[in-house]
Formats: C-alpha cells, sequence, structure tokens
C-alpha cells in the first residue's frame, strides 16, 4: 500500500509580492527586536528604581512594560503572516536592535527615564522606517500595526519627557 506524500504548505497568495512581504518583515523584525530590548529595560527599571520617585516611577513602569510585553505577540505574529519566522532570541534581538540593552549597575531613577525616553523614541523611529515599505506593498494591516505602535511610543516618550521638565 503506497503512502501518500505531504505535499507542504501552499504557496502564499495575499496580493503582496515576496519581495515586499520579506522586506516588511526584516523591519517588523527589527521592530521586534526593539520593542523586545525596551521591554526588558523597563522591566529591569521596574524592579530596580530607588528614591523620592518609587512609587510613581515604579507603577508607571510596570504599566510601560506590560504595554510592551502586549506588544510583542502582535509584532511577531504579522512577521509570520507575512510568510516569515520571527526572531526569538536574545541573540537575534541584540544584532536588530537599535537600543542598546540596560545598564549593568542601575542608575539614578531619573537617568532611567531618560535612557526609556530615547527608547521610546528609537522604537518610533524604527516603526517610522518600516511605513514607507507598508503603504507601497498596500499591506494595511502592517499599516494599522505600525499607527498603533507609533502612536503608543510617541505618547509614552512625551509622558517621560515630562518627568525631566523642571
Amino acid at each position: 500500500m503506497a503512502k501518500n506524500k505531504p505535499t507542504g504548505a501552499p504557496a502564499i497568495n495575499i496580493g503582496m509580492s515576496e519581495k515586499d512581504r520579506a522586506a516588511i518583515a526584516a523591519g517588523l523584525s527589527k521592530l521586534l527586536a526593539d520593542t523586545y530590548t525596551l521591554y526588558l529595560t523597563t522591566h529591569n527599571f521596574h524592579w530596580n528604581v530607588t528614591g523620592p520617585m518609587f512609587n510613581t516611577l515604579h507603577a508607571m513602569f510596570m504599566a510601560q512594560y506590560t504595554e510592551l510585553w502586549n506588544a510583542v505577540d502582535p509584532i511577531a505574529e504579522r512577521i509570520r503572516s507575512l510568510g516569515h519566522a520571527a526572531p526569538g532570541s536574545y541573540g537575534q534581538f541584540g544584532k536588530l536592535s537599535s537600543i542598546a540593552d540596560a545598564p549593568a549597575e542601575p542608575p539614578k531613577a531619573l537617568e532611567m527615564v531618560r535612557i526609556l525616553v530615547k527608547g521610546h523614541e528609537a522604537v518610533a523611529r524604527t516603526a517610522r522606517n518600516v511605513f514607507p515599505l507598508a503603504a507601497k506593498a498596500d499591506d494595511q494591516p502592517t499599516a494599522d500595526l505600525l499607527t498603533q505602535r507609533l502612536d503608543i511610543h510617541e505618547k509614552t516618550a512625551w509622558m517621560l519627557r515630562s518627568l525631566l521638565e523642571e
């Protein structure tokens, strides 16, 4: 009795070329790496913040790292929807991220805030760099995802910057 050979998954046919899907997936991989790196830094700062602003920053950082944690899955799933593997290791994230790793020694509270401002601005720049690729390919789901991420990162950077004003 002959066994049926699996034929494999059908080719992706969602109205976008493989070249466009690959370029967008590569950009989203950088966004995923930036988001995860910022998540880890924010969580680190939540654990290690001290000083007179402890209660405020501890709670704020928790809300921020929770939002970032919830953002990584939709980014990774969009990469998969485009037919590409999502990066998922610290090594891959380190190569792809535009954000530096958290300092080995926890900085003072306001320096944490400055680092997070720069991180959110960096993620916004990464998202903005992917947007033209999605627009050119008429990729509305990615454009929608990027718009949401831009709004969150720009707003969070503004709120953090406001803590640094005197």
